[in-house]
C-alpha cells in the first residue's frame, strides 16, 4: 500500500539522499570549498553589490530620481546650479585654508539634521519587512 498524503513526494528523512559524483570529490579533499550552483554565480555578486536584481535597482532609482528631480525643479534648482555650487564650494574651501573645517563641520552637522531622522526611519520601516 503507497502512501498518497500531502508528504507523499517530499524526501524521507530516513534514507540518506546519495551524493553525486562531483560534490562528493569537493567535499572529499580538506580544505575544499562548497559547492556552488554556477547558473546563479554570475548574479549573486552583482545582486549584493546592487542590493537587488539589476532591474528591479533601476525601476527603484529611476521613480526615486523622478521624485527628488521634481522636488528640485520645484525649488527651481537645475542640475547646473548644483554642480556650480559644488564646484564654488571646493574652490572656497581651497581658498580658505584652516577655516574650510569649520564650516565643513557646520555642512555635515546641517546635513545630518535631515539625513539622519530619515535613515532611522527607514531602518525602523525595514524591521517590520523582515528582510
Amino acid at each position: 500500500m503507497t502512501d498518497q498524503g500531502p508528504s507523499a513526494k517530499s524526501p524521507r528523512l530516513d534514507t540518506p539522499e546519495a551524493p553525486r559524483p562531483e560534490t562528493e570529490l569537493r567535499t572529499a579533499l580538506p580544505g575544499a570549498a562548497p559547492p556552488k550552483d554556477d547558473a546563479l554565480a554570475p548574479n549573486n555578486a552583482l545582486e549584493n553589490f546592487l542590493g537587488g536584481s539589476p532591474l528591479n535597482v533601476f525601476v527603484r532609482l529611476f521613480f526615486v530620481s523622478l521624485v527628488v528631480g521634481a522636488l528640485l525643479m520645484w525649488l527651481d534648482l537645475h542640475p547646473a546650479d548644483i554642480l556650480r555650487g559644488v564646484k564654488n564650494f571646493l574652490d572656497g574651501l581651497y581658498a580658505m585654508g584652516f577655516d574650510a573645517v569649520r564650516m565643513l563641520a557646520e555642512y555635515v552637522v546641517a546635513g545630518a539634521a535631515i539625513v539622519v531622522p530619515i535613515w532611522i526611519i527607514l531602518r525602523l520601516a525595514n524591521l517590520g519587512g523582515g528582510r
